[in-house]
């Protein structure tokens, strides 16, 4: 753990949870936008691992007896199709990659909050920056970069399946027939946005509050005891194995709610 900054504890934890801003940005008071780069440049280089790897792995394929690799791969490939094809019966060419994607990639965005809390930013911190976190899903700017991303397959596929006409006809007479359409039309967007603002909300609140209480059990290693240090490493090592099934269930829950959402577009009422 690096050392605590000045102002004590507090000034600790608001220390890791400001981003690594592009100068002169967010700046500007309440209009002010911001571009958290490490958000940006973890997700990217976890995507392009992630694609390599599966890729590398779908190259080297053999049909005989497969090697760790490969059998891990063929593991995750299976799970996931197998989710897919509970929920949704259609053509699942385009949703199948989705899904394994969309799980894959969550996974280790979310796998980001086990390392060591101090260990990237000490590095981004030689490296010139002033701040860095390392979970792209604790940044809420990313889970709703994602749920929007759903929330338009969801529209294409509706228009997609049911037709202009079919999918209009449904917004403003479903479910309570077509006398009643400025209910319809209101309890139809309010239930389209609630889908991107229920995952992103979800994945963040539980990545956030995870990422929490690693830098709450940091805090023990530098209290000046060695009791306190004790117990830290104690509570980081039992957090972090329970971790491990809160970000893998987050995951799961990002992908089979995506899978559902656009199954759900294909629906006739």
């Amino acid at each position: 753990m690096a050392n605590t900054p000045e102002g004590g504890f507090t000034g600790y934890i608001q220390h890791h949870m400001k981003f690594w801003n592009l100068p002169h940005v967010g700046e500007g008071g309440f209009w002010s936008w911001s571009v958290h780069m490490d958000s940006i440049l973890i997700s990217l280089v976890l995507g392009v691992l992630f694609s390599a790897w599966f890729w590398m792995k779908a190259r080297k394929a053999t049909p005989g007896v497969p090697g760790k690799g490969q059998a891990f791969v063929e593991l995750v490939l299976e799970f996931v199709d197998g989710q897919v094809k509970d929920v949704f019966h259609g053509d699942r060419r385009i949703l199948g990659p989705l899904a394994l994607t969309i799980f894959v990639w969550v996974f280790l965005m979310n796998f980001m909050d086990l390392l060591p809390v101090d260990l990237l930013p000490w590095i981004a911190e030689h490296s010139g920056a002033s701040h860095f976190r390392a979970v792209p899903t604790a940044d809420l700017n990313v889970t709703f970069a994602m749920s929007i991303t759903v929330l338009v397959l969801v529209i294409f596929y509706s228009f997609k399946a049911k037709g202009t006409g079919g999918y209009m006809k449904e917004l403003f007479t479903a479910p309570f027939g077509p006398w009643l359409a400025p209910f319809n039309i209101l309890l139809n967007i309010v239930e389209l946005l609630s889908k991107p603002v229920s995952l992103s909300m979800r994945l963040f609140g539980n990545m956030y509050a995870g990422e929490m209480v690693f830098m709450l059990i940091a805090g023990l290693f530098s209290a000046g005891s060695w009791l306190l240090y004790g117990f830290g490493i104690i509570g980081y090592t039992a957090w972090g194995i329970f971790h491990i099934l809160i970000i893998s269930i987050q995951a799961f829950i990002f992908m089979v709610l995506t899978v559902v959402y656009i199954s759900m577009a294909h629906d006739h009422h």
